[in-house]
This record gives C-alpha cells, sequence and structure tokens, in this order.
C-alpha cells in the first residue's frame, strides 16, 4: 500500500470516529452550538488547543481525558465553524440528525480534498513530524483566525479564517493518526 493510500485510509478512519462523536453529541444537546458566534467557537478550539499542550509539557492531567478526545473537539469544532460560515446569517437551529450529517460531510469532503492536495505537494512531511509540533502549528493557526476575526475579517494577503480552520482539521487529523487513533 502507497503511503497516499495509508493515509487516506487512516484519514477516513479518525473521521469516522469524529462524526460518530458528532452525531451523538447532536442527539443529546441537539445544534445548540448553532448559538455561537465564530470567535466563540474559536475560543472553545483554542481551550482544548491549550489544554492539549498543557498535556504534553506537563505530561499528566488532573481530568482523566488525554490528547485524543482534545484533538476530536477540535475536530468537531472546526466542523461547526466551517458550517457557520456556510449558513451565514441563516440562525436556523432546528436541524434533522440526517441534515447535520449531510452538513458535516461537505465540510469533511472539502476539508479531506484540500488534505490530499497539499499532502501530496508536501510529500507526506507530516509523518516526520512531532505532535507537539503540530499543535503548536494549531495555536498558531488559531491565533491568526483571532486576530482576522479581531480585524472583522479583513486580510491584506492570508487566506481567511475558513482555510485556517480546514489546516486546523488536517493537523488534528495528522495528530490523531500519530496517537494510534486510526485503524
Amino acid at each position: 500500500m502507497n503511503d497516499q493510500s495509508k493515509t487516506e485510509r487512516e484519514y477516513r478512519s479518525v473521521m469516522t470516529r469524529c462524526k460518530d462523536i458528532f452525531t451523538k453529541k447532536n442527539q443529546d444537546y441537539g445544534p445548540s452550538w448553532r448559538i455561537l458566534r465564530l470567535p466563540s467557537i474559536t475560543d472553545q478550539i483554542f481551550i482544548k488547543a491549550q489544554r492539549i499542550r498543557t498535556l504534553q509539557e506537563n505530561g499528566f492531567s488532573k481530568v482523566d481525558e488525554g490528547e485524543v478526545p482534545e484533538f476530536i473537539g477540535i475536530i468537531n469544532y472546526c466542523v461547526m465553524a466551517l458550517i457557520q460560515i456556510q449558513l451565514g446569517d441563516n440562525k436556523r437551529t432546528d436541524f434533522t440528525a440526517a441534515e447535520l450529517t449531510e452538513l458535516y460531510d461537505a465540510q469533511m469532503n472539502e476539508v479531506y480534498e484540500l488534505l490530499f492536495n497539499k499532502n501530496h505537494d508536501y510529500g507526506e512531511a507530516w509523518r516526520d513530524m512531532r505532535v507537539s509540533s503540530m499543535t503548536d502549528i494549531v495555536l498558531m493557526k488559531l491565533f491568526r483566525i483571532k486576530q482576522i476575526e479581531d480585524n472583522e475579517g479583513v486580510t491584506i494577503i492570508s487566506e481567511g479564517v475558513k482555510s485556517g480552520y480546514q489546516d486546523i482539521i488536517n493537523y488534528s487529523v495528522f495528530c490523531l493518526i500519530k496517537l494510534g487513533l486510526a485503524v
């Protein structure tokens, strides 16, 4: 099996786990996250990424959850942010489970294409990176997103927040693969 098909299999495995949790949480809570503005979602992602970094630096946690559930949370919050961007000013909160699944899949398909285009160009470089380095990159991308949000979405030369969320998903998937989540 070549590296690209191995990555594809691992990526799909991770995303199946993330989608399963997203679906179950939406069954429990409904799409209550729809009330969140993008900066609030960004802050939720930041909290999770910062916790991962603290776990990596301290080597232990006082709460019985490690890096894996936090990376899954980052991915799912990023998907929520991408859905919020897609829906724009639509304040609807009465989505069916099927509609939410369709919205989730649409975002993940777009992110999947981006990942494989970049992965092809970068030659699977992420496989030689440390999870801690990718965590730092996620945090850096979050600071960039926060700055763009503080600038009311205006950028001079940079990509917008959407590409930042997509990149964060991909780095988080890579981390989960390296942490052994993929089967």
